[in-house]
């Protein structure tokens, strides 16, 4: 085994470290969190996540935004169930966070913002455009990639609409911000960690982004973090789609 190599087996328990770490702190600070209010969802949470990042691993087949460095180190089974045990942690490490943010006052700044039109009128739009989008960015991959992390958002809103499923729309409506600014900052703080820890492991995953590799922090290209935002509204979406029955976030 190589020097480092070591770390792929860790990565699992560093983050399940941090997402209990994170909702002990919301358990602190609101008297509950994710685990206290049920040890079953939270689990389940972690199962959902998996076909989540896979469809995103499946996308990038296309794209070639990111490959994995010493990946032809482990054979194919083994590499699938390590990828299958480490994509598990995304929508727990995500949502966790929000929950954490959202806990601080300066959130209820954004309890008052900008009203959105009607869903029944927005969705029809959010629709097309996030057709266009995801063809787009399997069209001409090199130069509509970005695309890939606002086109689910786009797609799956209008679904969750009709299906009768928790969507964005509801509080935007309202003028509440509050869900989406929470699920922004939550999902760029775990981003800035993602790649903090993934820049001194091995195996490690690495970026091609065109046009967009130039002010690295780690080995993520700067602009590249703000993917993280869309990223985070699209995690959303996937659990209220694919997990209809899922505990609602406090965020």
């Amino acid at each position: 085994m190589l020097p480092g190599m070591r770390t792929a087996y860790l990565f699992f328990p560093l983050w399940l470290g941090y997402i209990l770490t994170v909702d002990a702190i919301v358990l602190r600070r609101t008297g509950v969190s994710l685990w206290s209010r049920s040890r079953k969802d939270f689990a389940l949470l972690f199962v959902t996540s998996t076909p989540v990042w896979w469809l995103f691993e499946a996308i990038n087949q296309r794209t070639r935004n990111w490959s994995y460095l010493g990946a032809e180190q482990f054979g194919k089974v083994e590499y699938f169930l390590l990828c299958t045990i480490a994509f598990s942690i995304v929508m727990p490490a995500v949502f966790e966070t929000a929950e954490m943010v959202r806990t601080f006052s300066f959130m209820r700044r954004f309890g008052s913002g900008p009203r959105l039109g009607p869903a029944s009128t927005l969705e029809g739009w959010f629709f097309g455009i996030g057709i266009a989008l995801l063809a787009l960015t399997l069209i001409w991959p090199r130069y509509c990639y970005p695309f890939v992390w606002i086109s689910l958002v786009l797609i799956l809103e209008p679904i969750n609409f009709r299906l009768g499923r928790r969507h964005l729309l509801q509080p935007l409506q309202a003028g509440d911000w509050r869900a989406v600014v929470a699920l922004a900052l939550g999902s760029l703080l775990c981003g800035f960690f993602w790649e903090m820890w993934n820049y001194y492991s091995y195996p490690k995953w690495v970026y091609h982004t065109p046009g967009a590799s130039f002010l690295h922090v780690f080995e993520m290209p700067l602009l590249g973090y703000g993917g993280y935002i869309p990223f985070a509204l699209e995690l959303f979406e996937l659990k209220n789609f694919l997990w209809p029955s899922s505990p609602k976030l406090r965020i």
